[in-house]
């Protein structure tokens, strides 16, 4: 069996970096709120579109360095992307046939379950009082979708990533 290379698999982890690092942007106060889930946004198109490269275990990674960078509870960002990718797995084979905006109605509700496990999360820890705020960066995150699409997947042909 011959053992296909990795062809620039370099691109994909340098735009997961790119997610953390916009995820701990210095935003103005009152857009904090409303925070787009870039890691979480950036994991499902590498997981919709490289399944055999992107999964759970990359997920679970990030989401320890994300908890390490938000001073979090150890495990607790790494559970919830792990679940995001999980879902986006599971319903991979509809979402690439979906126009998208229906991948954007799904990642809504997707991203929305995850920030209601994020929500009980906090509740369990008393870090956070629940509000109903906590469904905006879900929203916000499915209105991006489309662009964040188009990018990685103008990234994804100009560097021909398999």
């Amino acid at each position: 069996m011959v053992q296909v290379r990795a062809r620039n698999a370099w691109v994909i982890w340098a735009s997961l970096i790119l997610a953390l690092l916009l995820s701990v942007a210095p935003m103005p106060q009152f857009m904090e709120v409303g925070r787009p889930l870039w890691v979480a946004l950036f994991l499902s198109y590498w997981a919709l579109s490289l399944p055999h490269r992107i999964g759970m275990v990359s997920a679970w990674c990030l989401g320890l360095v994300q908890d390490v960078l938000f001073g979090t509870l150890l495990g607790q960002n790494a559970l919830i992307l792990t679940l995001i990718i999980f879902l986006v797995l599971s319903l991979q084979r509809r979402l690439q046939m979906f126009p998208m905006w229906q991948q954007s109605l799904v990642l809504l509700v997707v991203l929305g379950i995850a920030q209601l496990v994020q929500l009980w999360l906090n509740a369990l820890t008393g870090n956070r009082p629940p509000t109903l705020a906590f469904v905006l960066p879900a929203l916000i995150s499915a209105l991006l979708w489309p662009w964040v699409f188009a990018i990685l997947r103008g990234l994804q042909q100009r560097f021909a990533i398999r």
